[in-house]
């Protein structure tokens, strides 16, 4: 059986992820992959790691980008759609007999839990997938910046950020053919040479908090249980 490296992480997915090649224009969420990547999660918790999870809402909605929708409500709106997606994951957990709690920042207390560190930690603890939703709770901040402040909250031992490209590179190899693949960079490198890794809020707070960061492909979701085995796949930033 495989060895796990990491008693607890945090996976952020991004919500573009869970719409992987949706072809129907009025679904929002591909639940075929989602079991895919719901599986391999069930395989962590299987082999002893603590998951936590914060997933983006970029199949819903992408904020106040050329919609005209003041920013504060444009972020509200953002913090709701990534409870669909919560709820979703939460539900296809579930089906897979794995225990699944989602925590809300902000409250609504008929679908999800209020979050508190002290909760989130005791639902951990007891065995669940803890599932984050609304971000922060704030506007201007992302879901990036709630993945790294959930990250020290949980006390987690690496964050896994699960894209839609396979690692880092010094720049975006769609647009630029001589883009190098890195294997292994530091915080002051995704903060100060602004490599597109997460949001620069998120690069600062992971840098001050020491958090180590794998940023992987999830197009073969089977790629979360290398990582949680520490496998060398992606790019580690430490």
């Amino acid at each position: 059986m495989a060895q796990t490296r990491y008693k607890r992480v945090l996976i952020k997915l991004s919500g573009e992820a869970l719409a992987k090649d949706v072809e129907n224009s009025t679904r929002i969420i591909n639940f075929d992959f989602l079991h895919q990547v719901c599986t391999e999660i069930k395989h962590c918790r299987d082999l002893g790691t603590q998951i936590a999870i914060v997933i983006g809402a970029g199949n819903i909605w992408r904020g106040a980008r050329n919609t005209g929708v003041e920013r504060v409500r444009a972020d509200h709106m953002g913090m709701l759609a990534t409870t669909i997606n919560a709820l979703a994951m939460q539900d296809m957990l579930e089906k897979l007999d794995v225990p699944a709690s989602v925590l809300s920042a902000i409250e609504m207390k008929e679908v999800a839990e209020p979050f508190t560190q002290a909760r989130a930690l005791k639902h951990l603890n007891q065995g669940d997938v803890v599932i984050f939703s609304c971000g922060t709770g704030c506007p201007y901040f992302s879901t990036d910046t709630a993945a790294v402040l959930r990250a020290a909250e949980m006390r987690a031992d690496v964050i896994l950020l699960a894209k839609n490209i396979d690692a880092v590179y010094t720049a975006d190899p769609h647009k630029d053919p001589s883009a190098q693949r890195l294997e292994h960079i530091s915080f002051d490198d995704v903060y100060h040479n602004k490599l597109d890794v997460i949001d620069r809020a998120a690069a600062a707070f992971m840098m001050q908090n020491r958090i180590p960061l794998v940023v992987f492909g999830l197009k073969d979701p089977h790629n979360i249980v290398r990582a949680v085995c520490g496998e060398k796949i992606g790019t580690l930033v430490d």
